[in-house]
């Protein structure tokens, strides 16, 4: 009984929720880039190649050993360099947009907290809180000159 509550809670927190279309953005996102770099940035690159494949390229370890019939006997042993070179460019492409638009949010998270700023509209929490250090500020100015006089 105690963990359907407690999954209730999870649940009605907005965790389950968020976690939910995160996972969903991510999905969405991970196809994005696989197009951005399997179609976009990977052909011109191979067309300064001399249009050589990265996905084939591989380090040969051992052939393949066929018999007669043109069955495999023993398979081919090879280091798939070229598959790790296109996942190192996806990771590359994924962690420069994950980090601009992680710093795009900073900044705008940023000129939403900062009272000062009229263009932007100011959460009324981070307005609250705003006011209050300001009237704190202010009280600790008077009693500094009060116990000065």
């Amino acid at each position: 009984m105690k963990l359907i509550k407690e999954f209730k809670e999870f649940a009605v927190k907005g965790n389950m929720m968020d976690m939910a279309v995160g996972i969903i953005i991510g999905a969405a996102f991970n196809k994005v880039i696989d197009v951005l770099a399997k179609q976009v940035l990977l052909p011109p690159l191979s067309l300064l190649t001399d249009g050589v494949n990265f996905s084939d390229k591989k380090l040969v370890l051992r052939d393949a050993v066929l018999n007669s019939a043109g069955e495999t006997i023993t398979a081919e042993v090879a280091v798939a360099y070229g598959k790790l070179s296109e996942v190192f460019l996806d990771f590359i492409i994924i962690g420069f947009t994950v980090f601009v638009i992680v710093k795009f949010m900073n900044r705008l998270i940023n000129q939403a907290q900062d009272t000062t700023d009229e263009t932007v509209v100011t959460p009324k929490d981070i307005q609250l809180l705003s006011d209050l250090k300001d009237l704190m500020e202010e009280q600790n100015k008077m009693l500094k000159a009060n116990s000065n006089s």
